[in-house]
């Protein structure tokens, strides 16, 4: 009874430091986003010419950044999946409230409240989820040695599971490569799946360099290169498949269906690979499905409120008096022009542009006759 107390003091306490960490760095990563998106706006508010990489101000974003990230990274290392996978809620959660801070907008209470309504709704809505999931998660934890770690790879329901990833992985590349299927679900499923690689690799990769910083060596062992090789490879497709999807679909469902299905990859991935829900009873279980459902929620309601971005649709309209063509964008008139013009290559007239005042003389300039042409040698002019 002693030994099995002193292993749920130092599991817990593991699990603390973990969870911690990566509400750290998630706060981090998103005081960091904004203050190199605020360095962006100022230098393209101003008539410097210097490049973002050369003001400080993107710097110390992007030293934030890094330090966030180590601290996220850490933390796989003290905390199981389970926990630190739905915390990157915090995330949105903390990129919505600087947003709002950094808007300064001055508006109505009640034009307020009717805009930024869900937002608060699905903020509230996260914050209780996180503190369910905490509270009633996996309180295990396992020193990840690499002995441990190839006793978990070579057991059939982690190869079960990979074999079951890699089909799945396949068919969807299939799809998205021969059948040209840009589904946004087909896109972030292939990212969901990379990303359940990548936390796998992850937590075994900081849990064995944590080891060896503490006097146990485990960097020499070949289940170390494997899983560093995995991770970097896993990262960099996921990034990849990620640019693709943002350039085909609106950014703010890309992050609340993104967070939805890694994160449900993740926890399934901790709970296959490194049987993180084995000591648990269903209460803490349903307790723990139930908080992250309440964040699903959240980031869906929060991310609902953004603006879209609006992709450039031209068309041509023409004027009537000078006949110049001119390209609009929805109404915003991209070349100068008059506010005589009809539309032509759109279904709707939805240009925005007042219909013709001018008067336009459709008369037939008069012809000289053929005498007047003729006494002043000039060619005849041929009447339609």
């Amino acid at each position: 009874m002693m030994d099995m107390s002193i292993a749920y003091g130092g599991s817990y306490t593991d699990n603390l430091i973990g969870t911690l960490l990566a509400i750290f760095g998630n706060v981090l990563v998103s005081i960091s986003l904004s203050i190199q998106k605020y360095s962006h706006v100022t230098l393209a508010g101003t008539k410097d010419l210097r490049a973002f990489y050369r003001t400080k101000t993107w710097w110390c974003g992007f030293v934030l950044t890094c330090v966030g990230e180590g601290a996220n990274f850490i933390s796989y290392a003290f905390a199981p999946l389970a926990l630190v996978a739905p915390l990157n809620a915090v995330s949105v959660l903390a990129s919505s409230i600087l947003g709002l801070i950094f808007l300064r907008e001055k508006s109505k209470p009640k034009d307020f409240a009717k805009r930024y309504g869900l937002s608060f709704l699905g903020c509230l809505l996260t914050i209780g989820g996180t503190y369910l999931f905490v509270a009633f998660g996996p309180n295990s934890h396992e020193k990840l040695k690499a002995e441990n770690i190839v006793n978990h790879l070579v057991g059939w329901p982690v190869l079960l599971y990979l074999l079951l990833e890699i089909i799945t992985f396949c068919l969807l590349l299939y799809f998205y490569k021969q059948r040209n299927a840009n589904s946004l679900i087909i896109i972030l499923m292939l990212v969901a799946l990379l990303g359940s690689v990548t936390v796998i690799t992850v937590k075994a990769v900081s849990g064995m360099l944590v080891l060896t910083f503490e006097g146990t060596m485990q960097l020499d062992y070949p289940i170390f290169s494997v899983m560093f090789v995995c991770m970097v490879a896993s990262v960099v497709f996921q990034a990849s498949f990620l640019s693709q999807a943002c350039k085909l679909h609106d950014s703010s469902l890309i992050a609340s269906v993104n967070y939805i299905l890694s994160t449900v990859l993740a926890v399934v991935a901790g709970a296959v690979f490194y049987l993180e829900f084995n000591k648990e009873d269903i209460l803490h279980i349903s307790m723990f499905l139930l908080g992250s459902a309440f964040c699903f929620l959240g980031v869906f309601l929060i991310t609902k409120n953004r603006k879209k971005t609006k992709n450039f649709e031209p068309y041509v309209t023409m004027d009537m008096v000078n006949g110049v063509p001119t390209i609009h964008d929805k109404g915003l008139v991209v070349q100068p022009d008059s506010n005589c013009s009809f539309s032509y290559g759109a279904l709707v007239n939805n240009d925005g542009v007042a219909p013709a005042t001018h008067s336009v003389n459709l008369e037939q300039p008069p012809v000289r006759s053929r005498s007047s042409n003729a006494s002043n040698g000039q060619p005849d002019l041929k009447r339609d």
